[in-house]
């Protein structure tokens, strides 16, 4: 990214109404080009090219994974320029004034979401078809024994206290961690997960764990309700992860953690059809500037190279800042 902005490239960039679109979707979140390209009912060639003209302005920054590209704007503070915020500001009060372009970004927002309804449909169906193999199905991406020991020697003897397992799964982390957290809840959307998840914990006393039917994009808890919160084999699966994560961080009290473990960025593309990733993993850029936007001070990674999907450990302490649960404002 360069660190000085051309005027002149920067207003050739804005004189197109469909870049100017383009510009307010992924002022609010990061996009796939072929999600923009359906958005905007355009072709995805014709799209790229409106995507180059942005990133070479310095507007926007490409990030490809596998056969996917992903677009989010930029901001003042990587590109060492005033400008991305100042163009950010003007298309929100341009939105604000003008009844027609509110009316088109509207309309794209609510294409969008349908887009993304429908991806989170044919996600959830293949949540309960795979229910009853889901631990084993894992098993094929990596040596669970290893991720555990190394999550466990990751969190050190520092307190778990109120623990929320996001994406419980059919419960492994809350009976891996029921002994040493002062109370776990275990979320997840799908209600097969959760019939999974309450037989394989039924052992454990009643006020111990408390499974939750719930969202990780809205999660039905009050703010900084939690001292650590753990996303285990999850974060890959959200269309928006900052937008989990910015859930994560509203209900994580001051001090307290966030541990996502996840594959690294890789190239596995079937893993797409077969498994329902949205994300073919993930960097430790990307996972440090997810922290950092929602809050939280990130550690050193930990890699774990033992089997053909390298899996990591990223931990983050949520800082005493200003609260980010106006990032599901931005989206709305």
């Amino acid at each position: 990214m360069p660190l000085s902005m051309s005027v002149d490239a920067v207003f050739k960039a804005l004189a197109d109404p469909t870049r100017l679109r383009i510009l307010r979707l992924l002022g609010a979140m990061e996009l796939a080009v072929g999600e923009l390209a359906q958005v905007l009912g355009q072709s995805q060639p014709r799209v790229s090219r409106h995507v180059g003209i942005l990133c070479d302005a310095g507007l926007a920054e490409r990030r490809r994974e596998g056969s996917w590209a992903f677009l989010r704007a930029t901001g003042g503070a990587e590109t060492g320029s005033p400008l991305p915020d100042a163009v950010s500001r003007l298309l929100a009060i341009a939105e604000r004034e003008d009844a027609d372009f509110a009316m088109q970004c509207q309309a794209d927002r609510r294409e969008l979401s349908a887009i993304r309804a429908a991806r989170e449909e044919a996600a959830q169906g293949y949540f309960a078809r795979h229910a009853e193999e889901w631990d084993e199905l894992r098993r094929l991406h990596s040596p669970d024994r290893i991720v555990e020991d190394a999550l466990i020697a990751a969190l050190g003897d520092a307190p778990l206290g109120q623990l929320l397992d996001i994406g419980t799964g059919t419960g492994r982390m809350a009976e891996l961690f029921a002994g040493q957290a002062d109370g776990v809840v275990a979320l997840d959307k799908s209600l097969d997960m959760l019939r999974l998840a309450r037989a394989k914990l039924q052992h454990l006393p009643a006020d111990q764990v408390e499974l939750v039917q719930g969202d990780f994009t809205s999660l039905p808890f009050a703010a900084q309700q939690f001292d650590t919160v753990l996303l285990h084999q999850v974060l890959h699966f959200a269309q928006d992860p900052a937008l989990a994560l910015a859930e994560a961080s509203r209900v994580t009290r001051s001090g307290g953690r966030i541990v996502i473990v996840d594959f690294a960025a890789h190239d596995h593309e079937e893993l797409r059809e077969r498994h329902a990733h949205a994300r073919l993993g993930f960097s430790d850029r990307q996972v440090k500037a997810l922290l950092r936007d929602a809050g939280f001070a990130a550690r050193a990674p930990v890699a774990l190279n033992g089997g053909e999907l390298v899996v990591k450990i990223w931990i983050g302490q949520r800082r005493d800042a200003a609260p980010v649960d106006t990032l599901k404002e931005k989206r709305a």
